[in-house]
């Protein structure tokens, strides 16, 4: 599949959002009720300035995309007729993120379109925002490997999960 056809198409660009410094490091808006997963990062995840690679964020993205998706008991299995490859990924990184920090990542579905579904991820480190990005993934048959619809039972569980993060907390 062709993936830079859906690149244009479902770009999201997070600078968007209000992003403003304060006393303690950026904030960008999140949602009232966003899913949270805790990780320390790695030194194989660091590199020569013992910094997290800028490459490595997507994999604690991802694990906490992973986590979140089995929160409300769904899981890319390898058994389904479909499958969800990532389509477009960013990432702006505000603050260092070095070798055995403890990263809060906060995860919430950003769009869920015909085909589509964007997460907006947050990265914290001691409450302040050091990472912010988005993950875009398209509903594809796995033979075919071209984009079908979001199944409707798939759907239906994915705007339950973001109508209860747009709740106001209880």
């Amino acid at each position: 599949m062709a993936n830079t056809a859906w690149r244009g198409r479902f770009s999201h660009d997070c600078s968007r959002q209000l992003a403003q410094p304060d006393s303690r490091g950026w904030q960008v808006n999140g949602v009232p009720n966003p899913f949270r997963w805790q990780a320390r990062i790695r030194f194989i995840d660091t590199d020569a300035s013992g910094r997290i690679h800028y490459t490595c964020l997507f994999r604690y993205f991802e694990s906490a995309e992973v986590e979140f998706l089995r929160s409300f008991g769904m899981t890319y299995e390898s058994k389904l007729p479909y499958t969800f490859p990532r389509v477009h990924v960013e990432c702006d990184y505000r603050l260092a993120i070095v070798y055995d920090d403890v990263l809060t990542i906060e995860v919430s579905i950003g769009r869920i379109g015909n085909s589509s579904i964007r997460f907006d991820l947050r990265a914290l480190k001691e409450g302040s925002l050091a990472a912010h990005g988005s993950v875009v993934a398209v509903c594809t048959h796995r033979q075919t490997e071209r984009a079908v619809p979001i199944p409707d039972e798939i759907r239906q569980i994915l705007l339950a999960a973001q109508e209860a993060q747009q709740a106001p907390p209880a």
